[in-house]
């Protein structure tokens, strides 16, 4: 078998998928995606596919490693998102070729299910209870939130009492065994970050995400000293080389790998099985589409330390589309009692709309993440 083609579709709302094609009638799909950067992921895809193109698609590892030191400027966002999708693509064929899941060509499942949580909240959080209330009614058992607006290194009391209040009020509202999620999404500095970390001990978070940005790693020291919230990170870190540090600090609970940014289901696998030697826990980050969830939930099937899953169904950034609109087969991704089933399909464990993604791609995108600016008119992390 080899593979003929590597086609790539910019969808909305903010996607970008690739269809691998092979001699044999097999194909595979993958989400190569930097959100805000699809155009330029789209090219590194067609870049790569020129070393895999006539190569048998089931020699998953060696094109990894070809993919990845091939290049003598290694590693960053653009590239190691698009070898990720191309990786889930390889991953899908092969499953399909075997009439498998990936998961049981990983050594087989460790678990029939994973607790999945419900984004509430955008990007300036409000009415956060009423979105919290609707996601417990729907079945969820947990959510994720960002904590904050934008945050100056020094700034108000007044910013971290209104997010204790937005809290408070999740709270209230889910009860005291439900999860929430608290993402500072890099935009709190350290100064703030711990205050806000300490602030928030009170109402049990699930965790905090992304306390400081990943290229500050070094200040979770200081913030570990400042709490005892599990505190998560790792959605822009993209391959074992970048976790080893944090993971030998141990000021770390809980890694975020990408399974679109960080290498796809090959790379993951085994940052997955670094933490777990480290005792440190797993939640893929997946604010993405279909396939980059029916990606994660592979790892998630193998690996032990996975305990949670981000999904995109009613995030704020699926606006015209959603996570369920490119896919034959919508229950798949059946939500029951906050749990996901791991997809029992061969290969990825979905079947893709093809006729959809072409239609959409017609369309495509631009999206961008806003800029923000402080009150001083400098530019603000969003």
């Amino acid at each position: 078998m080899k593979i003929t083609n590597i086609e790539t579709f910019i969808v909305p709302p903010r996607w970008l998928f690739l269809k691998i094609e092979t001699d044999e009638g097999i194909t595979g799909w993958g989400e190569p995606v930097v959100e805000g950067r699809a155009a330029s992921v789209k090219a590194a895809v067609e870049e790569l596919s020129e070393y895999i193109i006539g190569k048998d698609p089931l020699k998953i590892e060696d094109h990894w490693q070809v993919l990845y030191r091939a290049g003598f400027y290694r590693g960053g966002a653009i590239t190691m998102s698009a070898i990720a999708g191309i990786d889930q693509a390889l991953w899908d064929i092969k499953g399909k070729y075997h009439n498998a899941p990936v998961y049981d060509l990983l050594g087989g499942p460790v678990r029939e299910s994973i607790r999945v949580y419900s984004w509430i909240g955008g990007d300036r959080p409000n009415d956060v209870a009423e979105a919290a209330k609707a996601a417990k009614e729907t079945g969820f058992t947990a959510v994720k939130m960002n904590a904050t607006e934008e945050l100056q290194y020094i700034d108000s009391y007044e910013k971290i009492d209104e997010a204790v209040a937005r809290i408070a009020a999740v709270r209230e509202i889910g009860g005291k065994d439900f999860g929430i999620g608290i993402d500072f999404h890099g935009r709190v500095h350290k100064p703030m970050a711990k205050i806000l970390a300490k602030e928030l001990e009170q109402f049990r978070p699930m965790f905090i995400e992304e306390p400081v940005l990943a290229e500050n790693n070094e200040a979770l020291r200081d913030i570990a000293h400042a709490t005892n919230i599990p505190i998560a990170t790792g959605e822009r870190m993209f391959s074992r080389w970048e976790y080893k540090k944090i993971l030998a600090d141990g000021y770390v609970d809980i890694i975020q790998p990408d399974l679109s940014h960080a290498g796809g289901i090959t790379e993951v696998r085994k940052i997955a099985a670094m933490a777990e030697a480290y005792d440190i826990a797993m939640a893929p980050h997946c604010p993405l589409g279909p396939i980059a969830l029916a990606a994660c939930l592979q790892v998630d099937a193998v690996s032990h330390n996975a305990f949670i899953q981000e999904q995109s169904l009613g995030i704020h950034y699926n606006k015209g589309n959603d996570l369920l609109d490119y896919i034959t087969d919508r229950s798949v991704f059946e939500y029951q009692n906050g749990f996901v089933k791991m997809p029992k399909n061969p290969g990825l464990g979905i079947d893709v709309n093809e006729e959809y993604v072409r239609k959409m791609a017609e369309a495509g995108h631009n999206w961008k993440n806003p800029v923000w600016r402080h009150a001083d008119g400098s530019v603000a992390e969003w």
